[in-house]
C-alpha cells in the first residue's frame, strides 16, 4: 500500500512537474511581454505622429504655396522690360518728379562684352547658366544665417529672381513674397531664355541715382560704349547694383575701388581672368577714365535736383534706394517757393561779384519741425554733377561760437548776457600760440552779449575753458554736430577738426528758435509702397536739445550780431520788419597754402553766415571747392549774407512770422540784460528801480521780443545797411574813432579769465534793451572800442573770422579778418597738425 501509494504520488508529482514546467514558464513570458509592450507601442506611435505632421505639413506648406503662386501677378512683358517709376511729391502733396522714366540706352545681348558679361555674373549670380529660377546652393547658405540671424537677414536672388522683384514686387522681405517670386522667376525661365532674362536685368537694373543699365552708366561714368570699357571699368560697374550709392564712383571713390577688387577676385576665382590680369586692374588708379566734372551729361532734365539729391541720399542711408527700382512714392518736405528762392539767388552771377571760381550752397529748415524745406546744391547745379555743397562739410569758423562756447556756458552755468569777460593777450593752454581777434587787437572787459556779436576769439576761448570741453561737446552732440575725436580750445572759435554741412547748422541753429527743442533735418516724410497701403515714417522725434532760457538768451545775443550796433558783424543780412537771430563766420588759409596758391592774408577759404526766424533756418556757405582761391575782401566775404537776406525776404514775404518769445525762466534786467531767474546772478531790478517805474519797465520787455524790427526803424537800417555791404562807406564811419576811444586797458586789467559779474552793474541804462546792450559794461562801451588798438577799424572786424569785419578795406589788409575764427591755432592745441588747415 505505502509502495503503491508511492508510485502513484511519484506519478503525481511527475505530473504535477510537467504541468508546472509551461506554467512557469508562460508567467515569465507573459510578464516579459508585458514589460515590452507599452515601450513599442509608444515608439509607434511617436514614430506615427511625427510622419503624420510631416505630411501635415507638406498638405498645409503646400497648400499655402499654392495658393501664394495662385494669387502671384501675372507675368508682364513690359513690366519685364521696363523700369517702374517712382513718384516724388512735394510738401502740398504735388507730384514735381517721377524717376525711371529717363532716356537709358537698350543694348541687347549680342551685343554685351564677353568680359562684362564674366564681371557681372562673378558678382551676382556664378551660376545663373545652371539653375533654373532658384540657386539651392545659395538658398541653403541664406536659410542657415536666417536661422542664426532672423528671416530677411541675408538673401540668395539669382539674376533671375532680382528681375521678377524689380518688376513687380516692392522691396519687403515676406514670406509671401519670396514664395511668389520664386513660383514666378521658374515660370520666367520656362517662358524666356537665359540670354534674354540676362539682358532684361542688363538694361533694368539702377546703377545709381538716377541712372539705369549698365549701358548708360558706362556713357555716364565714362564716356564710353561697352566695347571701349577696360576690365578694371567693367568691374567697377559689375560691383555698382549691389549698393549703387555707396558704390559710385564719382562720389565714393574709396568704396567703389574696394568693390572693384572683389569683383575682380571672384572673377579670377571663376576662372574668367588670369592672376596676372586680376593683379593689374586692381593696381589701377580708381578715377582713371572717369569723366571729369565739367564733362559730366545730365542723367535727366528734372526741377529741383539738389533736393532731388539729398532725398536720394537720405532714402540710401535708411536702405530704400533700391526699393525705387519698384516704383514707390516719396513724400518730402520739398517748399516750391523757397527751392525757386534758393536756385534764383545761386544763379544769380551780380551776388558773386564777377568771381566765376566761388561757388555757395544753401539750405532752409523749418525752425520748428526740422524738415528741409529747400537745398542750394551750387550754382547751376544739375542732375548729378557731382558735390551738393548744401550736405558737403566744411569748417564751420565763428558760426560754431553759439553752440559750442555760449550756449553750453549758459546751459551749463547760467550765465548772463552781461556777464563780463576781458578780451585781453592768451595763449592756447599748454602751447605759446597766441589766441588773436581778427583786428589783431584787444578791447578789454565786455559783456558776453558784445563779445559775441563783435566776434571776439579770446573771450570765446575763455568761455570755452570755463564750461569745459566735455560738457561743451554734449551741448553740441544735443543740436546734431557729433564728433568721435576730443575736442580741443581751436573749436571753440570754429577753427579744428570739425566740420558741418549748411544742412546741419540750419538744423542746429533751429533749436535755438524752438526754444530749446532739436529735430534731426530730413527731406523725407514717408514712402508709401507700391501696393498703396503699406508705408514707412521717416520722420524723427523732436528731443530736448537744451533748457528753453539757454535758447532764448542765446538767440537775443544772436539779434544784435544783425543790429547797427558798431562792431557788429551781420548788418548785411538784416531784413527790416523780420525778427532775426543769426551768426557769420570765416576761415583762413594756412601760411603753406598762401604761398603755393599765391593768395593774400586775409583769404578766406571759407564764409558762412547762419541766421533764423521762429518760421526758418538759414544756412549758407560760400567758398571756392577746390580751395585753391578765397574771398579776400569785405564784400566777397559778405556774400553769403547777400544770400541769406534775399531767400529770407522771400520765403517771408506774405507770411506772419512771429516773434521770439522771452520764456518765464528768463529775467530782464533794468539795464536790458537777460538773466536766468534763480540763479546766483539774479537781475538788478530792484536796487536800481523804483517800484512804480518798475512795472513800466516790464512792458517793453514784452517787445523786446522784437528788438530787431524796432532796431532798424530807429536807426534807419537802409542807411546802415549799405554800410555793412559796402565797406568803404563804413570805413570812414565814426564808429573808428569811436573805437579808438583809447583806454579800454582800464578794463583789460579785467583779465580774469572768466569770471561772471553782476552785469547791471557798470552798465549805463542800456537804452532799454533794444538798440544799446551793446554797451554791456559801459567801460567797456569806450574801451570796447577801445579797439583802439587795433585800428579802430576794427569794430566790425572784430569778427574773427566773420567775414563781416567792416572795415575798412583799408587797413584791411591787416588783419586778415578771417582768420578771426581762425582754423590757424588748432595746433596750438593739437600740435600734431597743422595750424590752419581745413578740413571739407
Amino acid at each position: 500500500m505505502d509502495e503503491k501509494m508511492t508510485r502513484e504520488q511519484r506519478r503525481k508529482m511527475q505530473d504535477q512537474q510537467r504541468r508546472r514546467k509551461p506554467s512557469t514558464k508562460k508567467p515569465t513570458s507573459k510578464k516579459s511581454s508585458k514589460g515590452a509592450k507599452p515601450k513599442k507601442s509608444l515608439f509607434k506611435r511617436i514614430l506615427i505622429g511625427l510622419v503624420s505632421l510631416c505630411i501635415l505639413l507638406f498638405l498645409v506648406g503646400g497648400g499655402v504655396f499654392a495658393y501664394f503662386a495662385f494669387t502671384s501677378p501675372e507675368l508682364n512683358e513690359d513690366n519685364l522690360k521696363d523700369p517702374i517709376s517712382s513718384k516724388f511729391f512735394d510738401i502740398n502733396g504735388k507730384e514735381f518728379y517721377s524717376m525711371g522714366n529717363e532716356e537709358r540706352e537698350n543694348v541687347k545681348y549680342e551685343n554685351i562684352p564677353k568680359e562684362m558679361q564674366d564681371a557681372i555674373l562673378s558678382a551676382e549670380d556664378a551660376r545663373f547658366y545652371e539653375h533654373h529660377g532658384i540657386d539651392f546652393w545659395r538658398l541653403g547658405g541664406a536659410v542657415v544665417a536666417n536661422v542664426r540671424n532672423g528671416f530677411g537677414s541675408q538673401g540668395a536672388s539669382t539674376i533671375t529672381q532680382q528681375v521678377i522683384k524689380n518688376s513687380f514686387f516692392e522691396n519687403k522681405k515676406t514670406m509671401k513674397r519670396k514664395v511668389q517670386e520664386a513660383y514666378l522667376s521658374m515660370q520666367l525661365e520656362r517662358e524666356y531664355s537665359k540670354d534674354e532674362i540676362f539682358e532684361m536685368y542688363f538694361n533694368k537694373v539702377l546703377m545709381s541715382g538716377r541712372i539705369y543699365g549698365f549701358g548708360t552708366a558706362a556713357n555716364y561714368f565714362y564716356g564710353k560704349e561697352l566695347k571701349d570699357l577696360t576690365l578694371d571699368e567693367m568691374a567697377v560697374l559689375a560691383g555698382m547694383p549691389q549698393a549703387p550709392n555707396a558704390y559710385n564712383p564719382f562720389k565714393n571713390p574709396d568704396r567703389a575701388e574696394k568693390r572693384r577688387n572683389v569683383v575682380l577676385r571672384l572673377m579670377y576665382n571663376n576662372k574668367k581672368i588670369t592672376k596676372a590680369e586680376m593683379t593689374a586692374a586692381q593696381k589701377v588708379n580708381i578715377k582713371k577714365g572717369l569723366l571729369p566734372e565739367n564733362k559730366r551729361q545730365a542723367a535727366a532734365e528734372s526741377k529741383y535736383d539738389a533736393y532731388i539729391d539729398v532725398v536720394l541720399k537720405e532714402l540710401d542711408e535708411n536702405g530704400d534706394e533700391k526699393a525705387l527700382e519698384e516704383g514707390i512714392s516719396v513724400y518730402t518736405n520739398l517748399d516750391p517757393t523757397a527751392q525757386k528762392s534758393v536756385e534764383a539767388a545761386l544763379n544769380n552771377d551780380a551776388t558773386f561779384l564777377g568771381r566765376d571760381d566761388l561757388q555757395a550752397g544753401m539750405a532752409v529748415v523749418d525752425t520748428e519741425t526740422g524738415a528741409i524745406a529747400a537745398v542750394g546744391g551750387s550754382r547751376n547745379y544739375g542732375p548729378e554733377r557731382g558735390l551738393n555743397l548744401a550736405a558737403s562739410k566744411h569748417q564751420p569758423g565763428s558760426t560754431m561760437k553759439p553752440l559750442i562756447d555760449y550756449g553750453p556756458v549758459i546751459e551749463n552755468k547760467q550765465w548772463s548776457t552781461s556777464t563780463t569777460v576781458s578780451d585781453e593777450p592768451i595763449n592756447y593752454s599748454g602751447s605759446s600760440k597766441t589766441v588773436t581777434n581778427v583786428d589783431n587787437a584787444y578791447l578789454g572787459n565786455m559783456s558776453i552779449r558784445e563779445a559775441l556779436y563783435r566776434s571776439r576769439n579770446t573771450v570765446a576761448v575763455k568761455t570755452f575753458r570755463e564750461v569745459g570741453a566735455t560738457k561743451a561737446k554734449k551741448f553740441m552732440e544735443n543740436v546734431g554736430i557729433k564728433t568721435d575725436e576730443a575736442i580741443y580750445e581751436s573749436e571753440a572759435i570754429g577753427g579744428g577738426s570739425i566740420t558741418v554741412s549748411p544742412i546741419q547748422m540750419a538744423a542746429s541753429y533751429a533749436a535755438f528758435g524752438n526754444n530749446g527743442i532739436y529735430t534731426e533735418p530730413h527731406a523725407v516724410k514717408k514712402i508709401v509702397y507700391r501696393d498703396g497701403k503699406t508705408s514707412k515714417s521717416y520722420t524723427p522725434d523732436p528731443t530736448d536739445a537744451m533748457s528753453d532760457y539757454t535758447a532764448y538768451m542765446v538767440t537775443d545775443m544772436l539779434r544784435d550780431v544783425l543790429s547797427t550796433k558798431a562792431g557788429a558783424t551781420g548788418t548785411a543780412a538784416n531784413v527790416y520788419g523780420l525778427d532775426i537771430a543769426g551768426k557769420s563766420g570765416t576761415t583762413n588759409f594756412d601760411t603753406a597754402t598762401l604761398q603755393k596758391y599765391g593768395l593774400s592774408r586775409q583769404t578766406a577759404p571759407d564764409s558762412w553766415f547762419v541766421g533764423y526766424s521762429t518760421k526758418y533756418s538759414i544756412a549758407t556757405w560760400t567758398g571756392n571747392p577746390e580751395r585753391k582761391t578765397g574771398m579776400s575782401t569785405l564784400n566777397e566775404k559778405h556774400i553769403p549774407q547777400t544770400l541769406f537776406k534775399s531767400v529770407m525776404t522771400a520765403i517771408s514775404a506774405g507770411k506772419n512770422t512771429a516773434s521770439f518769445t522771452k520764456p518765464d525762466s528768463v529775467v530782464e534786467g533794468s539795464n536790458g540784460e537777460l538773466y536766468v531767474r534763480g540763479s546766483s546772478y539774479s537781475a538788478p531790478v530792484a536796487p536800481v528801480q523804483k517800484a512804480p517805474e518798475k512795472t513800466e519797465e516790464e512792458k517793453p520787455a514784452k517787445t523786446e521780443e522784437q528788438p530787431k524790427t524796432e532796431e532798424p526803424k530807429t536807426e534807419e537800417p537802409v542807411v546802415e545797411e549799405p554800410k555793412t555791404e559796402e565797406p568803404t562807406t563804413e570805413e570812414p564811419t565814426t564808429e573808428e574813432p569811436a573805437t579808438n576811444d583809447t583806454n579800454t586797458d582800464s578794463n583789460t586789467d579785467s583779465t580774469s579769465t572768466t569770471k561772471p559779474t553782476e552785469p547791471s552793474t557798470n552798465k549805463p541804462s542800456d537804452n532799454s534793451s533794444t538798440t544799446q546792450p551793446s554797451t554791456p559794461n559801459t567801460n567797456e562801451s569806450n574801451s570796447n572800442n577801445s579797439s583802439g588798438n587795433s585800428n579802430g577799424n576794427s569794430n566790425e572786424n572784430t569778427n574773427t573770422n566773420e567775414a563781416t569785419d567792416e572795415p575798412s578795406n583799408s587797413n584791411s589788409s591787416n588783419n586778415s579778418n578771417e582768420t578771426e575764427d581762425t582754423n590757424a591755432y588748432p595746433n596750438s592745441v593739437r600740435p600734431d597738425t597743422e595750424p590752419e588747415a581745413t578740413t571739407e
